[in-house]
This record gives structure tokens, sequence and C-alpha cells, in this order.
């Protein structure tokens, strides 16, 4: 029975993910991040620069990181230039002691974890010091004054309690008016897990030991908001996961729960000294709704990013959950309003008489001051402090720390869910709220196991109830796939800075012209970045911000609505305007491909063959092919000869990117044409080097790939494959399926190597000196390609002649097709 609902539950996820779209609408891959000059990276000075913080620091517009024995400032402007480093290494002394408790000595450096702006002319820096924390002070100077950059060494100290002892120790901390809120573990073997406040007077902490408080956590983040203009009255957030126990204390299932405190809290007089006197906690719900009413959870945070709005007392909550089932991997993001998060503190607490219970509201009374509530002007003003709260305030809280009812996301479902068998890993978020003509939209960055990261936005229809994603792009921000560790946004810059093992990237958050030169593209795109102003795909500026005339601009994201907006275009197929022509060749018996690719990888293609004057739409069968490239024929016939036109419709929007005029060439007469070559050329033996370039129009590289020597050649003949001659024999087979005729090889001869003149000849192509040269460099005898080498080479640069030995059998030719 478990069986089934373990079932149930996995088809209800996938369901509800089929209906969204798996492909990005354009994919880019790091090298053409690259070219496009749209990121840049930094890799320091070692092979892997194992960051482990970042700091964004925009009025001293630098990045701070923190990585393994260095401290980095960057340049916000291109991280790669002009970067400035701290060293910061483990002493010799303390490597050797970190070796003698057993450790490795790669686990012995001091990784930097925690890293804040400390004041306006300091950072506090925090590093694991060889499994001996400490902390220092990095001084970096006013705003606007030449540009600092160093350690201050009478300000080092012990981290102990600020820094975890363990690089892969999960840590989270914010600075606030000079105190530090951190969640860590505390000891050297990790089993002291403690959300702790640290100042210069005083050092407060949850329980030890208390696994009602905190139970194997993993901390995730951490921020203070502010209930309202009572600074008094702030609290701090911490978000983590820890496992529930049964009645027997065995670890169960794990949760996400947001923790909080009260920013001024100092603990209690006699009883919580030093311990937190208002630390409550609830679970965080993230699900979707299953069959029979039972939910499938994301219960595992990954990451959470929480987006700062101009109300700073009430920003919105963006959390990246994944599954722990052993079943299937899921992933999905939620997100909670402050509104819910404090309408679940101030509910009912959970309470169990004994651990083999459920847990149940709290029906008793409750003490005043309300367990939790700070001493402030907003609450009373009865109390300075929580020095002066009352005893049983203080013994209801610690054994009353859960509330019962948890947080539920906006929507009560998640915004994004990935749940495709074999999906990426995700890893991290960020958040950018933009505003767009049809109101503000929430796009998405997340980063993944394999260096990507993904561009998303998300659009709730309160009409159906159901929200939509939209995946913008993939971008591939690493050449090396390796898992994405941080992700930090900045809004004012529009710029992504992006961590891992290899080092840190930035890349630009929009690059609106690379959807396309025309309204349709651009609306189509559906980036909140984005519109048509009547020329190009630019930035959308909001009104009051770009003072250019905005009576052309064009964008649609909720809908994607091209054909209402880009008025005066047809999209019935029949305008053929700014499609690209192309002529294509196949021999018939053998495959030909008519290659045709959308930019958008979210279009759907369609193929339809022109019959004057009407149109017939090609569908695939056993002989045809429709794949992401374009039309196959596996067999090609002469019937198939005609023009083909490709289209592609994305949200009802038709568009022509090609035609293509098919020829196809018997085989009789391709055979009796090298037939007739063969003959003309025997008798001659070995007096001519021999040229053999038979056809084959199978499948093969993508024309223009350097990795076979026929591809260039390929480039200059459309449809068609080249591959080197087979073994001097009397007969010679036409590659490529189905192919069933064995037509007479070429002989040798003074004629045999001209025989695709004739060819080329045939199919119009008229360059035939170029093919020549080629084709004697690549199949000729060695005697003939010496010959022609002293023939047609041009002289070697020195570096060239340095770098080739006499008779290398891999040089290069210097003559090649152009594609």
């Amino acid at each position: 029975m478990e069986c089934v609902k373990n079932v149930s539950l996995i088809l209800s996820v996938f369901l509800l993910s089929s209906a969204q779209s798996v492909y990005p609408r354009i994919r880019l891959s790091h090298k053409e991040l690259w070219d496009l000059n749209r990121t840049w990276v930094f890799q320091g000075p070692g092979p892997s620069l194992q960051p482990q913080t970042m700091l964004l620091d925009e009025a001293h517009e630098r990045l701070y990181v923190g990585a393994k024995n260095i401290l980095y400032s960057l340049s916000l402007e291109r991280v790669n230039h002009q970067h400035r480093e701290i060293d910061w290494a483990s002493s010799v002394s303390q490597v050797e002691d970190c070796l003698m408790k057993g450790r490795e000595k790669p686990e012995c450096a001091n990784y930097i974890k925690v890293l804040h702006r400390y004041n306006t002319t300091h950072l506090l820096a925090c590093g694991t010091g060889a499994f001996n924390p400490h902390c220092a002070k990095i001084r970096v100077g006013h705003t606007g004054q030449v540009r600092q950059f160093e350690l201050e060494e009478q300000s080092i100290e012990s981290g102990r309690g600020r820094c975890p002892y363990d690089h892969n120790s999960p840590v989270t901390s914010t600075l606030d008016r000079g105190e530090l809120y951190i969640g860590l573990y505390t000891d050297y073997w990790e089993n002291d897990a403690a959300l702790c406040r640290l100042n210069n007077q005083s050092y407060t902490r949850t329980e030890r030991d208390d696994r009602q408080q905190l139970n194997e956590p993993k901390f995730i983040g951490s921020v203070v908001i502010p209930d309202n203009n009572d600074r008094d009255d702030d609290k701090v957030y911490f978000f983590f996961t820890e496992r529930g126990t049964d009645a027997e204390g065995v670890n169960k299932a794990v949760y996400t729960r947001v923790g909080r405190v009260c920013a001024n809290d100092q603990g209690g007089q006699r009883m919580l000294v030093n311990r937190w006197s208002s630390f409550l906690k609830t679970r965080l719900i993230c699900s979707v709704a299953g069959p029979n009413g039972i939910d499938t959870h994301f219960d595992e945070l990954e990451d959470v990013f929480v987006l700062k709005n101009k109300d700073e007392k009430n920003p919105e909550i963006f959390g990246l959950f994944s599954t722990t089932s052993a079943v299937f991997q899921g992933y999905a993001v939620c997100v909670y309003h402050m509104d819910d998060v404090r309408a679940a503190f101030n509910g009912q607490f959970a309470h169990r008489e004994r651990p083999e219970h459920h847990w149940t509201p709290y029906e008793g009374r409750v003490p005043y001051p309300r367990p939790g509530s700070c001493a402030s002007e907003v609450n009373g003003g009865g109390f300075s402090g929580s020095k002066e709260f009352p005893d049983e305030v203080l013994r209801f809280v610690r054994s009353h720390p859960i509330m019962f009812s948890p947080v539920l996301p906006l929507h009560r479902r998640p915004v994004l869910l990935q749940t495709e068998p074999g999906g990426r890993r995700l890893t991290q978020i960020a958040v950018d709220r933009v505003q767009a003509q049809d109101g503000h939209y929430h796009v998405l960055y997340i980063g993944t196991g394999d260096s990507v990261v993904l561009k998303v936005i998300t659009i709730y229809n309160k009409d159906t109830d159901t929200i939509e994603e939209v995946l913008l792009e993939e971008l591939q921000v690493f050449k090396v796939p390796f898992p994405i560790t941080e992700i930090i946004i900045s809004a004012k810059r529009q710029q992504l800075y992006v961590g891992s093992e290899v080092g840190v990237a930035q890349v630009r958050l929009h690059q609106c012209d690379l959807y396309g030169s025309e309204c349709a593209d651009c609306c189509l795109a559906r980036d909140p970045y984005c519109a048509w102003d009547g020329i190009t795909c630019s930035r959308y500026y909001p009104a009051g911000v770009y003072t250019k005339s905005r009576r052309f601009r064009r964008q649609d994201v909720r809908h994607g609505n091209a054909v209402q907006l880009c008025n005066g275009l047809q999209i019935d197929g029949e305008q053929y305007q700014g499609a690209a022509e192309r002529q294509v060749y196949g021999v018939e018996s053998n495959s030909t491909l008519l290659e045709c690719t959308p930019r958008s990888l979210q279009a759907r293609v369609m193929w339809y063959i022109q019959r004057d004057p009407d149109r017939e739409e090609v569908g695939g069968d056993e002989r045809v092919v429709i794949t992401t490239h374009g039309l196959l024929f596996l067999r090609v016939r002469s019937g198939d000869a005609g023009v083909y036109v490709c289209q592609t419709v994305e949200h009802g929007y038709v568009h022509t990117l090609l035609r293509v005029t098919l020829h196809v060439l018997g085989g009789q007469k391709v055979g009796a044409l090298i037939h007739r070559t063969g003959e003309e050329g025997e008798g001659e033996g070995e007096k001519k080097a021999t040229c053999h370039l038979p056809i084959d129009t199978s499948p093969g590289p993508h024309p223009g790939s350097n990795s076979d020597p026929s591809s260039r050649l390929q480039g200059a003949l459309p449809g068609l494959s080249l591959a080197p001659a087979p073994a001097p024999g009397p007969t010679s087979r036409l590659p490529g399926p189905g192919t069933t005729s064995r037509l007479p090889a070429p002989g040798p001869g003074p004629s045999s190597q001209l025989w695709y003149k004739e060819f080329l000849q045939l199919i119009g192509y008229g360059d035939s000196q170029q093919v020549e040269e080629y084709c004697e460099r690549v199949w000729c005898s060695g005697k003939r390609r010496r010959k022609t080498k002293r023939r047609y080479t041009q002289p070697m640069e020195v570096g060239e002649r340095k770098g080739r030995g006499k008779g290398d059998p891999h040089r290069a030719p210097r003559h090649t097709l152009d594609n």
C-alpha cells in the first residue's frame, strides 16, 4: 500500500510539471557568452579558487571573496581586471598541530567562511585556521579615497563561536549594528549546533543539548527584518533544516524551519542566562497537492534568497527546496510573504504531553508578556530588557519553542518545479524584481550542479489559478562543469556574480539583441527586461526613467502575443519576406538532411512542401524523420524533389525561417558519370596520382566542423557529405541507408581525379579550382601531395616552421574551403 502511495505521489508531481516547458528559449555555451562579451571570469592564480563566501560592496564598487588562504577584492566593473588580494594562510605551527590531530593537509588550510561589512572602513573576516578558527579586521578605507585592502594584524583574535572548524561545515551569518548573528557548529567534533549573537559585551545562544530547539541542523540563511519603526522590536530570522524525532528519540524525516529571535534579547536574569529568551521556530511548507489529499513535500532547503523591497519590513522570501525521497529527485521554488510568517509566530504554540504523542495546539493559558516577544515600546514598554521578564515566561518559551501552524507558500504551491528524471541538480537562487509594461515580474536566477545558470520567470494566472514557468535562458557560465556555490545579484549594475570551485564569474542579466531583429522575436521572448522600440529589441525602461519616445515600444510578458502586438505581420505562412533561400542536392536512395534550426528552442517546427498553388504539411514516417536539426530523408526519392518551407509556431505566431529547394539526382546518372571518368583513366597505371572522392549523403559531421577532413568541402556542397575513398577495387558502393546499387569505382588514370569537377558542374557549383586543391591535399598520394605543396603552399611563418617537422602527416593544409 505504501508503494502505491509513493507511485501516486510521483505521478502527481510529474503530471503537474509535464505542462511546463523544459527547454530554454535560448541556450548559450560558455564560449558563446565569452564571444558575446556577456561574461568575465576570475580564476585566481591556482588551478582552483575554492571561494567560500562572497560579499557585494557597491559603495566601494568591489566584490570581496573569501577563499582558501586568500582574500580577494575584485572590481564590480570587470571581475578579472585589477584585483587585489591578501594572503592569509595558516601558520606552520597551526598546520602541524592540525596534522597531529589526524586531519589531511588540504583540511588544514585557512578557509574564509565569514565575511561582512563591519563599518564604513572595515570588513570582518573569519577563517577556519587549520581547525583553530580566528577572525580579523580588513581595512578597505572610506568611499572615494585611494582604494585600500589590507589585514590589520593587531586585530586578529580567536574565532571560536564565530566561525566553524571545518570548511565543509554549514554556517550562516548576518551582521547588524555591530552584532554578529550566526548559526554554526561551535565545537571541533560538530556535536554542538547553536544560533548565537556575539558583540564586545555579551554572548547569547540557544540551549546546549536541547533537541527541541535544534536537532542536527543544516544552516542555510539568516536576515534581520524589522517588524515596525521601533528598532527594539527587530527580529532575526534563521533558515535551516533539521531532523524530527519519534517517541524513542530516533531521527526521522527532515523538516525545513524558520527560527526567530529578538535582536535585543539579552537572555534571562535567573533562568536562560546568556540564552535566548525569545527563540521560536516553525515549519516552512513547500509541497504539491497529490491524489487523496496526500501532498508531496519538498523538505530539504538548498538555498534561500530574501528579496528586499522599498518597504524593508515586508521582503519576499524565496526558498529553493529538494526532495528527501529515495524514489525520485525533484526541486521546487516556493515564495513566502512576511505577513504569513508573522501570522505563524503570532498563532498557537505546539504542545504534546509525551514524546510518543502527536503535536496539538496549546490550549492553556499563555503568560504575559507573550513568550517570544521583544522588550520594546510597541509591546507595552513595561520591561526595559529580557532580563526583567518573569520566570514563568522563560519557562514557557523553553518548553514550547515550536509553533503549531506552519508557514504556507504563496498560492499554496511552488512557483517552479523540476521533476524530470535525470534533471539537473539545483544549488543556488537569486531573484530580481523587474518592472515591465504589464506589471512587475520576479526573474529567478538558479544555479545548477554543472556550471549553468537558469533564467526563469513565473506567471500566475488568477482566473485559472495556475502558474506558468518560462525558462528564458540557459547560461553556461563556467567552462568546467562544477556546482555553483553562490549567486549574488546587483540590480543596480544589472550584473550577476557567480561562484564555483573554479572561480568567480560575472554575467550580464540580459542581452536583448540576442532575441532577434524583428518585433515578433522580441515579443515572443517574454523577457521583462526587453521590449521592441520600433527598430530593435532593447532594454525596457519604465515611464519616467527613459526619455526616448515610447510610441513604438512593444512588450507582452504575460502572454507573448506577437500576433496582436506586432500588427501588420501575416501569420498564414504565405509571406516569405526575410526567409532564407537554400539549394540542396541529394542522391537518389541516399539520406539527405534539410537543415533548419529555430532560434527559440521553445518553438514548434513545421515543414511544408510547396505544390502550387497549395502547400502540404510534411509528416514523419519510417522514411522521413522530423528532427531538431531539420527534415531528414533516410532514403530520398525522385518524387521528393521540390520546394520545402520551414516554419516555426510559438504562441500562435507563425514565422517562416527557410525555403529549401531540394534537387534529387538519379543514382544511374551519377554512376554513369563515375564509370565514364573511370574508363578514361584505365591503362595509365601509377603515372598520375589518384584522387578518389566518393559521395556519401549519410548523416555526418555538421558542415564546417573540423572533426573530419571532408567537413569543409561538405560545407561548400549543401546537403552532401564526403568521405575518404574505399580501398581500390573493381566496384564501389554509394554509401547511405537503403543503397542497393553497386557502381564501378574510378580507376587510376589521368582523369580519375577530375571526375568530381563534372559532378560539381552538374549541380551548379562553379569554384572547382578550390575543390581540386583541397582534394589533392587530403586524398592524393604522398608524392603528388609534396608536388602540390610546392605548387600551392605559401611560405610558412617562423612559428609554424618550428612547430611542424618535415613530412609531418598531421600538417594542416594551407588552403581550405571556406564554409
